[in-house]
């Protein structure tokens, strides 16, 4: 499996017991829909690779509690801890109105309801306080903050995000 192909679910952050069973801390809001999983992907040495779950339950909200098949000692839990963890993104909970994940929208057209087609989003930049959807119009990169009072519309049939931006954005890029 690629990275590509997987979307980011957590890390292992700690041994639980001394029979090797690890609190993986999830970085999700609704933890409660990854507590059956069958199996995720570990980032082992670059690599995704498969670990079967033997058992799983949330713990203290934001983690949870696994019991990999095959990991039985403190030892074998050891070389996990710090891993991240992922599944493939069609393990992901489909989004409906006007929320989106982050890669689904990359390719969309980004429509102003004052100007009309604005750009195409080439990447979300979220290292900053507000993310910031990059939109590229010719040769011209624009930046737009993700907020929520500016979307009117995600269209994932047109592939098209409608917003309602403030006089002077855009303009000052163009």
């Amino acid at each position: 499996m690629r990275k590509e192909d997987c979307f980011y679910l957590g890390k292992i952050a700690k041994k639980f017991s001394f029979k090797g069973e690890v609190l993986a801390y999830l970085d999700t809001d609704e933890p409660e829909l990854y507590e059956n999983l069958e199996s995720v992907f570990v980032e082992c040495n670059k690599h995704l690779v498969p670990f079967f779950i033997e058992t799983s339950s949330l713990h203290k909200n934001d983690f949870l509690r696994i019991r990999f098949e095959d990991v039985n000692t403190e030892e074998e839990a050891d070389t996990l801890l710090g891993n991240d963890l992922y599944l493939p993104l069609q393990l992901l909970p489909k989004l409906t109105g006007n929320k989106f994940y982050f890669h689904e929208v990359i390719g969309f057209e980004v429509e102003d309801k004052r100007l009309g087609y604005v750009g195409e989003i080439q990447s979300i930049n979220d290292t900053t306080a507000q993310p910031l959807f990059e939109v590229l119009k010719g040769d011209t990169e624009i930046l737009i903050p993700m907020i929520d009072h500016f979307l009117v519309k995600i269209d994932r049939e047109n592939k098209k995000i409608i917003m309602d931006l403030p006089e002077g954005l855009i303009e000052m890029y163009l």
